[in-house]
Order: C-alpha cells, then structure tokens, then sequence
C-alpha cells in the first residue's frame, strides 16, 4: 500500500494528464457523431484483423487433425485400389441380355511375360482357368489386336502374339471391306503383312486396316494398324505392309475377349458337309 502511495504521488501529474485526456475524448465523441462512428469503425478494424489472426493460427494447429484424416482416406482409397489391381475374383459375367444380344465380353489383365525377338513370340497373362480364361479367347490392348490365348493353368495363360508367324487374323480395310489373310513375316516388330487383297481395290498410305469379324475369336472393328506401303505380287493380289497400331515393347495390361456364341457358330459350321 505504501509503494502504490509513493506511485501516485509520484506520477500524479502524469495520471491527472491521463484522465482529463480519456474525459476530453469521452465529452468529444459523445457528442460528435462523426469522430464516433471514425472510432467505431477504427474498433471494428482492430477487431477483424484481431480474430483473422486469432482463426489463422488455430486453422494453422489443426492442420494436423486435417492431415491424419487425409492420411487415413488416402490409404483407405490405396487399399480399395490395390484390392481392384489384384484381385483375383475378376471373371467374366454372362448377360442375358434378351434385348441387345450381347455377343462379346471381356475381362482384363496384366502381361506378365511378353517376348518380341524370336519367330513365336508369346506372352504370358497373370489370370487363368479360375479367372475364366480359355484357349481362343482373343487378346486385345487399348491400341488394337494383342494376340490369341493358347494355353491356361489355373492362375496363368499364355498368349500367341501377333508377332508369331504361325498366327493369321483375318483383316480387312475399314474403307470399303475388303478383307484378307494378316500375318507377321519374322522381321519387324512393328509391322505384319496383308496378303489376299485383289489388286484392283483402291489402296492409299495410311489407310487403316481392322479385324473383319470372319472368325469366332475377333470382334468387327478393332484396329490392328494402317497401311504403310503396298506392290502387286503373283499378277492378282497385293502384298500390303501395315504399321501394327499396338506397341509390343511396351505392353502392360490388356483385355481378353470372350466370344458368348462361339459354340454355337462352331457347332453349325461344322456340321456342314466336306466335299
């Protein structure tokens, strides 16, 4: 109590300046209306920046609850991702579908395996009997025509490559439909050769060449490649390179196609009598 007595006498003069200032201010803004709403709007300023501070650095420390949770999503999701990626339970459904007549269906999978550098090529799928994978099934890629499954096990397939010379597809132009016999001649593995296409058919550089869905393994319509250049061989027919529109060297996953009516157009086929 002393000390605060000695303060005061000590610093009277400067309290006494103090408080007629604050009274001064009081009797100035009381009754001025525009210094008190300058005042109020000055209060109000102080007041906003305070709380932006304030809500900057309380969103600043739960930054971390944010984290774990996007943490926790993002390996939620990982999982869901990889269960898709590897799961072995993919197979292939059967629609009864009594208003399309759905005809083809697919699946996908990884290449495990995939050799370009000998005369039979094949590569080697990582999905098999138990995922629904049969002999004759049709391989394809996002780019075009991959090959044919020649053999299962009961997790594993393996694939005639198109760069197998023993593999012809049936091929055709998507210009106008003419179709003949495709197949690779060992070299390249970037090109296949086109036989059987009459000579006097209209043949441009560039023109793409399809499946021609004459067989029970390819659908109609899917790429293979486009015509790179083209001689008249044998006085009848042309020899045509095409530029394959898939990339073996960097093949990773494709689709295998199943043909639903495969059997019965077999069975009606072979039924017919030979000569």
């Amino acid at each position: 109590m002393k000390n605060l007595i000695q303060f005061l006498i000590r610093f009277h003069f400067i309290i006494l300046f103090i408080l007629i200032e604050i009274f001064t201010f009081f009797i100035v803004f009381q009754n001025n209306n525009f210094q008190k709403a300058k005042v109020v709007t000055l209060a109000q300023n102080i007041k906003g920046i305070y709380h932006s501070k304030i809500f900057s650095v309380t969103e600043y420390f739960g930054l971390r609850e944010i984290n774990q949770t996007l943490s926790a999503e993002n390996t939620r999701l990982n999982n869901i991702l990889q269960r898709a990626y590897r799961s072995d339970d993919i197979f292939f459904y059967k629609l009864d579908d009594t208003v399309y007549k759905q005809q083809y269906y697919m699946t996908g999978a990884k290449v495990l395996n995939n050799k370009i550098n000998t005369q039979h090529n094949f590569l080697t799928l990582n999905k098999g009997s138990e995922q629904g994978m049969k002999p004759g099934m049709a391989v394809v890629s996002s780019d075009g025509v991959v090959g044919v499954i020649f053999n299962v096990s009961r997790h594993y397939a393996t694939v005639i490559s198109l760069l197998n010379t023993r593999l012809n597809i049936s091929a055709k132009f998507k210009k106008n439909d003419y179709f003949g016999a495709l197949q690779w001649d060992g070299k390249s593995y970037q090109k296949a050769i086109l036989n059987e296409i009459p000579h006097h058919v209209e043949i441009n550089v560039g023109d793409s060449i399809i499946t021609s869905g004459y067989s029970t393994i390819f659908p109609e319509g899917i790429q293979i490649g486009t015509v790179q250049d083209f001689v008249v061989k044998g006085g009848n027919f042309y020899e045509i390179s095409v530029i394959l529109s898939t990339d073996f060297k960097k093949l990773r996953f494709v689709n295998v196609i199943s043909n639903l009516k495969k059997k019965d157009q077999l069975d009606l086929e072979n039924s017919f009598p030979d000569d």
